[in-house]
């Protein structure tokens, strides 16, 4: 798993949200974009993660910031998990792996001392421009919004 670097262009993004509505990285140019990575709908860690985005997204918007989590789901289990959990922001599903390889994210995992391949959770922040402004490699799921929400606080 090769993380992509500060200062790099962030690769397109072409798939699908929860609605079936394609996503691309185009339609946020002039906003910066928090594009979060995990690996499995409806499962705790990342249920908490959705949910504090979800919980801190009005302070996302007042600073401008846009919110698309990615996850290598189908659109019918991120719709499901969307509304189940009242998440107000686009889950991109990454079923054919493209954009989880080509932001570095997808890797091998160890669960219970077993390896597999999976979706590290693994957030960038994009900017203005399409560049990668901040990676964070590692993160725990109900603090992370927060986490980036005072380093966008840090920027102003």
């Amino acid at each position: 798993m090769a993380l992509l670097e500060i200062g790099a262009e962030a690769p397109p993004i072409i798939a699908d949200d929860q609605y079936g509505k394609p996503v691309t990285l185009d339609e946020y140019r002039g906003k910066k974009v928090v594009l979060y990575f995990y690996p499995k709908d409806d499962t705790p860690g990342c249920t908490k993660e959705a949910c504090a985005f979800r919980d801190n997204l009005p302070k996302f918007q007042k600073t401008g910031v846009e919110v698309l989590g990615v996850s290598i789901d189908s659109k019918v289990k991120h719709s499901k998990f969307a509304e189940k959990y009242d998440l107000p922001f686009r889950l991109v599903a990454d079923e054919e792996k493209r954009v989880v390889e080509d932001y570095g994210v997808w890797g091998k995992k160890k669960f219970m001392g077993k390896e597999y391949m999976g979706t590290n959770r693994v957030t960038y922040l994009i900017d203005e421009q399409g560049m990668i402004e901040k990676v964070w490699p590692k993160v725990t799921p109900a603090v992370h919004a927060e986490e980036i929400l005072d380093y966008l606080g840090q920027q102003t």
